[in-house]
């Protein structure tokens, strides 16, 4: 295959390189900078873009980000490009403090108490979950009853309070981004067509002198 890795990685790099990209974060936040400078458009459809990226990382909508992210940016008549960016503020690195702050906020809106002793822990209700989703998949082939128990408190003790608590802060965090960007993508864009031009004045004025030295006396 014309795009196959030539050297095939081991799980556990792969999984490794997940958390830890090689060069570390921060080259692969300056790499997703580079990339939202460079693209063709306004400094703010660029940043519209950001603000449906950033926002989405605030959504439990695991695997669907990028749909859900560029989806966002058409209604808002964003970058796409710049949306799919947008999405790798959140990573392993952050996933764990915006799932705090967005269920936090879900459980103080909903006035869910996560403090009552019946409540399983954050990783149980997924085990649970996971584990009845599985069961329930294997039960339509064979005798087994399905059982939807621990689905149900998964969605409404963590799914939906994780939904609509990302509301807020998703919002607070993309508008900050959004001005933050504008500015910055501006002066990049500026300093570039400055430099361009200086470019392309520069290979006038050798192409002009070539012609004034090669013409006949």
């Amino acid at each position: 295959m014309v795009f196959k890795r030539r050297d095939k990685r081991p799980v556990w790099r792969a999984v490794l390189e997940f958390f830890w990209p090689r060069g570390g974060w921060g080259r692969a936040a300056r790499y997703v900078q580079h990339r939202l400078h460079r693209l063709p458009d306004t400094p703010e459809t660029i940043a519209r873009g950001i603000f449906a990226g950033v926002f989405t990382t605030f959504t439990p909508l695991y695997g669907l980000h990028f749909i859900v992210a560029a989806t966002l940016a058409w209604l808002v008549r964003g970058n796409i490009i710049a949306a799919l960016l947008g999405t790798f503020f959140g990573n392993p690195l952050t996933y764990v403090p915006i799932g705090i702050v967005s269920l936090e906020t879900g459980y103080f809106l909903l006035g869910i108490d996560r403090h009552s002793p019946h409540h399983a822990s954050l990783l149980e209700k997924f085990t649970y979950a996971g584990h009845d989703l599985w069961h329930n998949i294997l039960a339509i082939f064979t005798s087994d009853t399905t059982d939807w128990t621990n689905l149900r408190i998964f969605f409404h003790e963590v799914f939906y309070p994780y939904l609509i608590g990302g509301i807020i802060p998703g919002i607070i965090a993309g508008l900050v981004a959004y001005y933050l960007s504008v500015p910055v993508i501006r002066a990049y864009q500026n300093r570039r067509r400055g430099a361009l031009k200086k470019k392309l004045a520069a290979l006038k004025k050798k192409q002009k002198a070539a012609d004034e030295g090669g013409a006949p006396d």
